[in-house]
């Protein structure tokens, strides 16, 4: 299944092209410093069913040559889904790119058995995290068992394996010591323990975070920022330093860095969109995110815009519809900033696997 671009695309293409040699590109430096890759077309992708991915992950499938992106199927185009019953009731989409992530293409949903003895018909899946390591693949998903109209249910973290990036086996629920979390991201420190960063509700502050010697046995250790509550925690190193974004819904996508990934530090400039993940490539890094520059669907339903952070972008109407888009992230005076989602972004994902540390 082909990835429809819109009404206008080649043109908007060839014009992207043009400026790629006329001008610095996002996220880039000088105008004579044109770097490696493919404008990436905006909006980069949509969902074929439902028309509201988000919540996206990348890991690159060496058995099958190609990045896959891991993402959360919101029911944007169900009937009589009123409230959030729409957020709820999803499965895990995936697309795959051949042509350093340019291009992806819809490819079903994963292979997932958990939950579904209890809950065939009203399970809910959100936010996969998806990382590679020593022959095997493992999601960190968030459940909810159930398909509810408001956001006071249970949900878990739910460890998942797989040996392909496709069919998923059951590792087991993670004990956060909480009934209430969501929103992994795995990372491995220098020293070679595992931590996960996650939000908890039943916490003042959700942003938390845990620790494992080898990722099925974890350890709550509490907060890991205070200043500021949010949700969707991304945590990469990157520059020499470590890098928090979160998002802070009417505030944005915040940023911290740390030195140790204990004590961090904010910043005034945020990044663009929702809930999304960095994908680091050579010396190169690029921020995926939802919402952003796209047209509207048929399943809109627009609400009062958000306020802008300061130093950072405003944030769009908020739809049922929306679209995963990507900018080129640079490291400025110590500070993470986005490129611009108004010019082009030139992407080149290598046929690598990130290193998860």
């Amino acid at each position: 299944m082909k990835m429809k671009i819109g009404i206008g695309g080649p043109v908007i293409v060839l014009g992207w092209f043009l400026c790629a040699f006329m001008g610095p590109v996002s996220g880039q430096g000088p105008a004579n410093a044109t770097p490696a890759g493919k404008v990436a077309p905006r909006p980069l992708y949509r969902d074929p069913p439902f028309d509201a991915p988000t919540d996206p992950v990348f890991c690159f499938n060496a058995e099958q040559k190609k990045w896959l992106m891991y993402y959360t199927a919101r029911r944007a185009s169900a009937a009589d889904a009123p409230g959030v019953t729409w957020i709820h009731g999803s499965n895990i989409g995936m697309a795959e790119s051949g042509d350093g992530g340019a291009t992806w293409t819809y490819r079903g949903v994963a292979d997932i058995r958990y939950g579904k003895d209890t809950h065939p018909n009203d399970y809910t899946y959100w936010a996969p995290e998806v990382i590679w390591h020593d022959g095997t693949y493992h999601m960190f998903l968030s459940f909810v068992p159930g398909i509810f109209n408001d956001w006071n249910h249970p949900r878990e973290i739910v460890h998942l394996t797989s040996k392909d990036g496709v069919k998923w086996d059951t590792a087991g629920p993670v004990d956060l010591k909480s009934d209430r979390v969501i929103d992994a991201c795995v990372m491995q420190l220098s020293d070679g323990i595992w931590r996960m960063w996650y939000k908890d509700e039943r916490k003042p502050k959700a942003l938390s975070y845990a620790d494992s010697p080898d990722l099925f046995h974890w350890e709550a250790k509490g907060n890991a920022v205070t200043d500021r509550n949010g949700e969707g925690p991304k945590v990469i190193h990157w520059k020499g330093k470590y890098w928090l974004i979160a998002d802070t819904w009417a505030t944005g996508m915040r940023v911290w860095s740390s030195d140790d990934c204990l004590h961090w530090t904010p910043q005034d400039e945020t990044l663009i969109g929702s809930h999304g993940d960095v994908v680091i490539s050579g010396d190169r890094a690029w921020w995926f995110y939802f919402g952003g520059p796209q047209a509207a669907g048929p399943n809109d339903t627009a609400t009062a815009p958000q306020s802008a952070a300061q130093g950072g972008a405003p944030r769009p109407v908020r739809r049922r519809s929306t679209a995963i888009n990507v900018v080129e992230l640079s490291m400025v005076d110590g500070k993470l900033i986005a490129g611009d989602p108004g010019r082009p972004t030139l992407i080149d994902l290598k046929p690598v696997r990130e290193a998860e540390r």
